[in-house]
């Protein structure tokens, strides 16, 4: 499955926050982690299948929040209510807000234009590296140059795009 490293890492880094959404669900944290659970593999099995998904993060929680409401459902049908089924809209959950997602669509393009500044093999190992999370002797071997080159590389990148991102207009 291409970028499964990255989807895997995505994954972890919202993981515990899909945690207490699911929680505050479900008020049981033994199933909010069930569900969170399996709300990972339905979204690797959509990857893996080759699907697009525009927002990751909001279906995540879209299918956490379906996944909680079916288990309180089979809960209350089986007799053991955990608790009352709440409106899934009125739920707070950790969803960026449309200032934010403007906020970082300014700030992808601005890192989108820093990549596209730099040489062609540069631009290849920070994609490499950061993007489909290869390791540094893939890179080399992809580019025909030593590790610590590659590494360099990767260095020059992120430095080049954090100045941009941070407004520094000199010319590495």
């Amino acid at each position: 499955m291409p970028g499964a490293e990255a989807s895997v890492a995505f994954y972890m880094q919202h993981r515990d926050e899909l945690l207490r959404y699911a929680n505050r669900i479900l008020r049981d944290r033994e199933s909010a982690e069930d569900v969170v659970q399996e709300a990972w593999v339905c979204y690797a099995d959509r990857l893996r299948k080759g699907g697009e998904i525009g927002q990751p993060l909001n279906y995540l929680y879209t299918i956490v929040r379906n996944l909680a409401v079916s288990v309180l459902r089979r809960s209350a049908v089986q007799g053991r209510v955990i608790a009352e089924i709440p409106d899934p809209d009125s739920v707070a959950h950790d969803v960026p807000s449309p200032e934010q997602v403007l906020y970082y669509k300014d700030e992808f393009r601005l890192m989108a234009e820093a990549i596209a500044e730099l040489p062609e093999r540069t631009q290849i190992a920070f994609r490499m590296y950061k993007i489909e999370g290869r390791q540094l002797h893939e890179i080399a071997a992809r580019l025909d140059i030593s590790v610590p080159r590659s590494h360099q590389l990767v260095k020059e990148a992120g430095l080049h795009v954090a100045r941009r991102l941070l407004g520094d207009e000199r010319k590495d």
